[in-house]
């Protein structure tokens, strides 16, 4: 497989710390280039160079300056059989980010350079460890808020979307060999695959790659954050929910009226969908100031939501006529709080899908999730083995490609000579390829490793 540009000085050694920032068990100083083993026989006590590959080694961690800095680990990992490709180092240190820091200082003292975000994979891209694809389901899986983010992103990892391109690509390939075949030698009568046979082979081909392409929809939604907005009156149990929800106090709960002043905000996961529930204002006629305030941003995180949820009290069933009319039927949720009270009075009915809960005894929550799990998705969760496309420029190139196939379709049913053809079907096989990583620019490249965390 070519790689054709290289975004980085991959002649450079390069240092950077591969665990997050904070106080740890344990930090990890990764060292990667042809001088790897050379930089951390600077600042380790044992004979780097004499370990054999994929071994682990006690040792002191030295600063030439100051002496000893701590004692820890070195794993030595030699090129090819490494995530790079290259020679890499790794030194396990007493995590806290003043040792790590000096580990790093030591290392970059010694002749390696800091690396830059996303380096590393971008290296093992360029050394033809993993494929773009790969490369980017790397950051995917590291930025994951749910279940099935990471599970696309594993399966991307593993080489299903990569398979899934190339097979698309090798049946391009075939069809254009057939194009070139009836170009060079129109005179001998190739019958070993007509016409009509051809076209039945790319429409199969387009019908695959347009399935395909159609489940960007669902992996971006997978990924995306979703806006979940509590609205209701004052006292019918908004900050409850949120709580029971977020499962921590996160709202004051009290019997006064009016308690909730401005907009909560807290990040959950429900269903295997990422949410972002906002807790608002209670909606009530009122002169204070601060209150009227905090009414107005709740209409207005009400109109930014994907899903409403209007919280009603059972025991006091009021209906806000209108509050109904300036949210949306189609993307709201009644919630009837408070069942378990004894007696409540006869419920006015409301133009929305309904659930009874209480936020007090938990009671209907379970029935309450699967509603919004509805309403957002509103269809069964993705197998673990289903490839699922989830990067706008995986979509696009796919849309291309598509696009190209279909005018070598159209050719073909209207007769025209495959001359005409052959330039699109190719189009096609160079926009797949740029998915896996062929032919792919420079300025796409660094788009993507930019996202990197530094030391991935």
């Amino acid at each position: 497989m070519e790689f054709t540009h290289k975004i980085y000085e991959q002649e450079q050694t390069i240092v950077a710390i591969a665990t997050p920032p904070g106080e740890g068990g344990i930090a990890i100083i990764r060292i990667s280039g042809e001088k790897a083993l050379f930089v951390a026989d600077q600042i380790f006590s044992g004979p780097i160079f004499s370990y054999k590959t994929h071994t682990v080694h006690l040792g002191k961690i030295l600063d030439g300056k100051e002496g000893i800095i701590d004692e820890g680990l070195a794993i030595v990992m030699r090129s090819p059989h490494s995530y790079t490709g290259e020679d890499i180092v790794e030194i396990h240190c007493h995590g806290g980010i003043f040792i790590s820091q000096r580990v790093l200082k030591a290392a970059l003292q010694a002749g390696a350079r800091g690396a830059l975000p996303g380096e590393f994979t971008c290296r093992a891209f360029q050394n033809g460890k993993m494929d773009l694809t790969r490369a980017e389901a790397v950051q995917k899986l590291i930025a994951a808020k749910n279940s099935q983010a990471a599970q696309i992103a594993e399966n991307q990892l593993r080489g299903n979307l990569s398979e899934a391109i190339k097979t698309f690509q090798k049946k391009l390939v075939d069809s254009a060999a057939i194009l070139e075949a009836w170009i060079d030698f129109p005179e001998e009568g190739l019958e070993f695959i007509t016409p009509l046979e051809l076209l039945d082979l790319l429409e199969k081909t387009l019908q695959e790659m347009t399935f395909l392409k159609e489940t960007f929809h669902e992996g971006k939604r997978l990924q995306t954050t979703h806006s979940l907005c509590l609205l209701g009156e004052p006292n019918v149990g908004k900050s409850s929910l949120m709580n029971l929800l977020v499962q921590n106090e996160r709202a004051i709960v009290t019997s006064i009226p009016g308690t909730t002043r401005d907009i909560l905000e807290e990040e959950i996961v429900l269903a295997g969908l990422n949410f972002r529930l906002v807790d608002t204002a209670g909606i009530r006629q009122t002169d204070e100031l601060i209150e009227k305030e905090g009414i107005k941003r709740s209409f207005a995180a009400a109109k930014e939501a994907d899903l409403i949820l209007y919280v009603l009290d059972v025991s006091a069933p009021k209906v806000d006529e209108s509050l109904i009319t300036k949210i949306s039927q189609k993307h709201t949720i009644a919630i009837w709080n408070k069942i378990d009270l004894d007696s409540y009075k006869k419920l006015p009915p409301v133009p929305f899908k309904t659930v009874f809960i209480s936020a007090k005894e938990k009671r209907g929550i379970k029935r309450l999730k699967e509603m919004i799990h509805q309403m957002i998705w509103g269809q069964t969760l993705p197998s673990k083995e289903e490839v699922i496309l989830s990067s706008e420029r995986h979509y696009q190139s796919l849309h291309r490609a598509i696009k190209a196939t279909k005018k070598v379709t159209h050719g073909l049913k209207h007769g025209l000579s495959p001359e005409f053809l052959t330039a699109d079907i190719k189009e096609a096989i160079e926009e797949l390829g740029t998915i896996i990583g062929i032919n792919i620019t420079e300025e796409v490249l660094n788009a993507i490793f930019s996202k990197f965390c530094v030391g991935k």
